[in-house]
């Protein structure tokens, strides 16, 4: 089994942190993994994407064009990749920032306002992280033990303090 996901947004959505939550949630199962960032020149408010690759065997390239899973955080992005994603894939999207409908029929799409939920949630800054709960709920990617050991490992020590948040955002997001 073979999970190729494409994350995008702007750069400053958390874009690259949840891509390597994802991954550590996938080392953490012992599947073979890679993360691809990519992002412009400009950084925050720039476009910004990546890839993960998550798999039961060797990887052959961490670069994701046709995703099986999709989640995106604003209206480039979605226009960007929504036709690459795979017959039968799935698309996450931020409805608070996503006004498109897709009117694909052959994949199923998702559509929670994360950004709304975050902001009315005390968890301003934290709609990536909410998006991904629906991803791991939708797809069964990850199991609890594995979240909350990549959620301790990827979130630095200087910001422990946000470990319960980012918690809080990803069981908000499987609640949705």
């Amino acid at each position: 089994m073979t999970n190729d996901i494409l994350l995008a947004g702007f750069g400053g959505q958390g874009i690259l942190f949840i891509g390597k939550l994802l991954a550590y949630m996938g080392l953490y199962a012992d599947k073979h993994v890679s993360w691809l960032p990519s992002y412009g020149p400009e950084m925050r408010g720039g476009t910004c994407n990546c890839s993960v690759c998550i798999s039961d065997d060797p990887i052959g390239s961490p670069l994701v064009l046709d995703p099986d899973i999709l989640l995106v955080m604003n209206t480039p992005s979605y226009d960007k990749f929504i036709g690459n994603v795979k017959a039968g894939g799935k698309c996450f999207i931020d409805s608070s920032l996503i006004e498109e409908k897709c009117d694909r029929s052959d994949i199923e799409c998702f559509y929670v306002p994360a950004t709304e939920l975050a902001n009315s949630n005390g968890l301003k800054g934290m709609a990536n992280v909410i998006l991904l709960g629906k991803v791991i709920k939708e797809t069964g990617i990850a199991s609890s033990e594995v979240i909350e050991k990549a959620v301790h490992k990827v979130v630095p020590p200087k910001k422990a303090n946000l470990i319960e948040a980012n918690l809080t955002a990803l069981k908000l997001g499987m609640e949705q």
